[in-house]
């Protein structure tokens, strides 16, 4: 059984949360991960304006994805950062180039899940997942959210992300906030979730 998880991150908060939610994929037995980022479409000049480059490069040791992977995959976990409640325009880049899974019906059947970053709590986190169930569906996937038995989800003693539409993370007006012990708890459990139902429906 093997679970990819394909990301793109800017910053490295959505690296960082997949990193955790790779965390979560090995806690069940008999499944392997594999990490892997979608294709940059920015030039580097215009990353180091962004202040990007950094983070950019800490994440060179990650493989880009190919399509090829997807359709080998028995689960896949997407992460994106929002942009406008969207997700970002790499990733969106990178899925419009999946039409031959469509055509064979390689993704069919598969757990589909997927987790996001933005600046605010208020940024579009639940609308980035959502919207982005409709090209899982469109491969006919099944869509495996972060039901309430985290309990992360409940609190209100804190500002965290994560729903029961994925794990999600804040990270603030300037991009220094880094996922919390809560946000990255929720973004183990999701990945520990999709293993669990990827193992089942392969039974």
């Amino acid at each position: 059984m093997k679970v990819l998880i394909v990301y793109y991150s800017m910053y490295g908060h959505i690296y960082k949360m997949a990193q955790a939610v790779a965390e979560g994929v090995r806690l069940v037995e008999g499944v392997s991960v594999d990490l892997r980022r979608v294709p940059e479409t920015l030039p580097e000049t215009v990353l180091e304006k962004m202040g990007a480059a950094g983070a950019q490069k800490q994440q060179t040791q990650v493989p880009i994805c190919t399509v090829e992977e997807l359709g080998a995959a028995d689960a896949i976990i997407f992460g994106t950062p929002t942009r406008f409640g969207n997700m970002c325009g790499q990733m969106r880049q990178f899925l419009d180039a999946t039409g031959s899974l469509w055509l064979n019906g390689a993704l069919v059947g598969k757990p589909g899940s997927v987790f996001t970053s933005s600046n605010t709590q208020h940024g579009g986190q639940e609308s980035t997942i959502l919207s982005f169930h409709n090209t899982l569906l469109h491969q006919g996937m099944v869509i495996v959210g972060l039901p309430y038995t985290f309990q992360g989800q409940m609190t209100s003693a804190e500002i965290s992300g994560c729903s029961p539409y994925g794990a999600s993370t804040i990270a603030g007006g300037d991009g220094s906030r880094t996922p919390s012990e809560n946000e990255l708890a929720g973004a183990r459990f999701q990945g520990q979730h999709v293993a669990k139902i990827a193992k089942k429906l392969a039974a």
